[in-house]
């Protein structure tokens, strides 16, 4: 089965969004789960977040970083991807947590807090709050593609401090803590400020889970390149995860993995402009 793309719009000069059909993926998503994308039988099994999945389509938020991401970047509304695989990983349970927000600075984690914030509101006896936090003004995503119109409170910062609040959703949760209770917390995007958000909640022993973006190779648990360790046992973010609770996280191993393969990155993408 061609999996079609379908939509394909800009949010920004470096990220995009991407639409494609995929019925039985779209089915089954539940927010925290995960897709892989080939765009060839031999192609690289891609992992991807998933923003939303309805009427036979997921779509899916992709920055244009990488070779992988700028190979992506090529194929147009029309043009077929190989393979949509999925839903992956295990995806937390949808239920009334209270006061819950999900946090988010970067593209992968931007596309979960959509599909959280979507998933949560329909839960009744949620407050769902959502932080998201851009560079610039000029990074913001379209109104249509931000999370506001899905939650009870949004919270919209960037570092420059050109729109919404300066800062970043560190700070904004920081002030929420001081000002009332916040029962639950998600969160996704950038790992070092994952570890920040943890060492922020565990003093007031909220439970904080988070997205860990861990290099992944098949995607089944067979490479084990994406491991982590949680309480000091290994585990696979693909079949395991990829979302776990932050205060049990290795962060130096994670961190560290997260770097190993920069030099062949580079390479790679050198290989690609020059085609």
């Amino acid at each position: 089965m061609k999996h079609a793309i379908t939509k394909k719009v800009d949010l920004n000069n470096g990220d995009y969004l991407m639409e494609v059909e995929a019925p039985n993926v779209a089915e089954k998503f539940q927010p925290g789960n995960f897709v892989i994308l080939m765009t060839r039988e031999k192609g690289e099994r891609i992992p991807m977040s998933v923003q939303k999945a309805e009427d036979g389509k997921v779509s899916l938020f992709i920055k244009r970083l990488g070779k992988t991401s700028k190979e992506l970047d090529r194929y147009k509304v029309g043009d077929s991807f190989f393979q949509v695989i999925g839903p992956l990983g295990i995806a937390p349970e949808m239920k009334k947590y209270g006061n819950v927000a999900f946090c988010s600075d970067l593209v992968c984690g931007h596309a979960e807090n959509y599909a959280f914030c979507k998933g949560l509101s329909e839960i009744e006896g949620n407050n769902v709050i959502s932080i998201q936090t851009f560079p610039s003004e000029g990074d913001i995503y379209p109104e249509s593609e931000l999370t506001e119109h899905l939650c009870d409170e949004f919270y919209l910062t960037t570092v420059d401090g050109s729109k919404g609040r300066k800062g970043h959703y560190l700070d904004i949760v920081k002030e929420l803590l001081e000002e009332r209770k916040i029962d639950y917390i998600f969160a996704g995007g950038d790992l070092s400020k994952l570890r920040d958000l943890g060492e922020l909640t565990k003093p007031y022993l909220i439970p904080t889970i988070i997205t860990v973006r861990q290099i992944m190779i098949d995607g089944t648990g067979m490479c084990g390149s994406c491991r982590v360790f949680v309480d000091g046992e290994m585990k696979l973010t693909c079949i395991d995860g990829p979302m776990f609770d932050v205060h049990k996280l290795n962060f130096e191993d994670i961190l560290h993995r997260v770097g190993m393969y920069k030099g062949e990155e580079c390479k790679a993408m050198t290989a690609f402009e020059k085609q």
